[in-house]
């Protein structure tokens, strides 16, 4: 994997070891000296973390970090402070100005390394999210996904962890804000996590009945635990587990003994963390639904329609079973916008698409075609079964009139519909439609009203 990192540090000698190191590991180097110099490359450069010396003359590296997480368009950028500060008050202070880990030096290059892997992975994950959620800005569908503002997000949160005592400390450092639960089993582990909506889990590389990276491993192949943050404990000194579990995948570690403000803000940096993710994930799907709905119906719109009816017609060629199509007119629906205004129109079309989907088959697809037309597709339907369904709409639109919010708060509406089948061997989707659409145009030249299905 390769990655633009910036190394930030007023010592020229410790620039030039780490870019050094750093660049046998083919990764890509940006240097600062000081505070305004890091700010002013990260304005200037595509990067994907930062590398943070703490004491530096004029700004320091606290301020400096809270800077980069405080913009939205660098909130983001993985933060790694590198420093000689050795205290659990000066980590604690580098994770509440919002950096992403707080190395002590000497750091061990091969957890340095693993380190820098694993959050440049999670930030091209983060990334892809934010440029699907930008596409769907710019189309006008939703609105932007707020930053990693939460100041204190709580959270599920599942330990997983075979000593009690240690249980209890946990559970009494991060309760009551969040809402604790702890398993001690491989098997009970994986029984939660499938079936409970967690925020945070914790698992500990030190259980004595079995292998927690093989537990972090299973825990990453769920469905349900793909996008769960993990948190693993590990032994001071065991930096093979670490390595190991950085590389799997987990998001965060603490070591034993564990100081309880760091726990707290390393819990609190990935339930933040946990919440952008989720609002990004759903303006991504919210998105995609909404490029394939109709938004005045809540019904799929034409792109949809035109590519899954592709898709009907190839499996009926296969399976040798028919596909029906339906276009539907609402009659005279131009006077009712002349009348009642466009305002009213709408309501009309809202209570015709409800109508046809409650007369409508939960595998057939109903469209908003354009206008006041409307399409439904019926897989595996002839059409002796597509005009009985037809005529049943029919009918309940002409006897039962369309209320209004105005006066006079009823309508009278009728509709014209017509039909067509894929019975002919290599047929198209646009041959059907234009079928169909013939059909629809005999129907409103007999008379309107009426179902006509379109000739064999």
């Amino acid at each position: 994997m390769t990655a633009r990192v910036l190394v930030v540090d007023d010592i020229l000698s410790n620039v030039k070891l780490l870019e050094a190191k750093l660049t046998a590991e083919y990764f890509e180097v940006v240097t600062a000296y000081n505070g305004l110099e890091a700010l002013a490359k990260i304005e200037e450069h595509e990067l994907d973390i930062v590398l943070l010396d703490v004491m530096m003359p004029g700004m320091d590296g606290f301020e400096v970090c809270r800077r980069i997480k405080q913009s939205p368009k660098t909130a983001h950028l993985p933060v790694v402070m590198v420093t000689a500060l050795d205290q659990p008050a000066d980590r604690v202070a580098g994770l509440e100005s919002g950096a992403d880990d707080f190395l002590t030096k000497p750091v061990d290059d091969a957890a340095l390394f693993a380190r820098v892997r694993s959050l440049v992975r999670l930030k091209m994950m983060t990334d892809e999210l934010r440029m699907r959620e930008t596409t769907g800005q710019s189309m006008g569908l939703i609105d932007p996904a707020q930053t990693l503002v939460e100041a204190a997000p709580t959270g599920r949160i599942l330990i997983i962890e075979d000593r009690p005592e240690s249980v209890a400390w946990f559970a009494g450092a991060l309760q009551p804000h969040n809402e604790v639960s702890a398993v001690d089993s491989f098997e009970e582990a994986l029984v939660r996590v499938r079936g409970g909506d967690y925020d945070l889990i914790v698992v500990s590389l030190g259980l004595r009945g079995f292998d927690g990276l093989r537990l972090c491993s299973q825990l990453r192949s769920l469905p349900e635990g793909r996008n769960v943050p993990i948190l693993v404990l590990v032994s001071d000194g065991d930096r093979r587990k670490l390595t190991q579990a950085l590389e799997m995948g987990v998001n965060d570690y603490l070591t034993r003994p564990v100081d309880k403000n760091e726990l707290v803000a390393r819990v609190r940096t990935q339930l933040r963390k946990k919440r952008y993710s989720d609002r990004l994930r759903y303006n991504v799907q919210l998105s995609l639904e909404m490029a394939i709905t109709d938004q005045l119906t809540g019904l799929h719109n034409r792109r949809y329609m035109g590519r899954h009816l592709d898709t009907l017609i190839a499996n009926a060629e296969k399976s040798g079973k028919p596909v029906a199509f339906l276009i539907l007119d609402i009659d005279y629906f131009k006077s009712v916008n002349d009348t009642h205004g466009h305002d009213i129109g709408d309501e009309v079309l809202r209570e015709f698409a409800s109508r046809i989907a409650a007369n409508v088959r939960g595998i057939d697809l109903a469209c908003r075609y354009g206008g006041e037309e409307f399409v439904v597709v019926m897989p595996d339907t002839d059409m002796e079964f597509a005009s009985a369904v037809a005529e049943r709409l029919r009918r309940n639109v002409e006897a039962t009139p369309f209320a209004i919010s105005r006066e006079p708060r009823k309508l009278n509406i009728t509709i014209s519909i017509g039909i067509a089948g894929s019975e002919h061997r290599g047929d198209t989707a646009e041959a059907l439609l234009h079928r169909a659409d013939q059909a629809l145009y005999r129907a409103k030249r007999d008379g309107r009203n009426r179902v006509v299905a379109a000739a064999a």
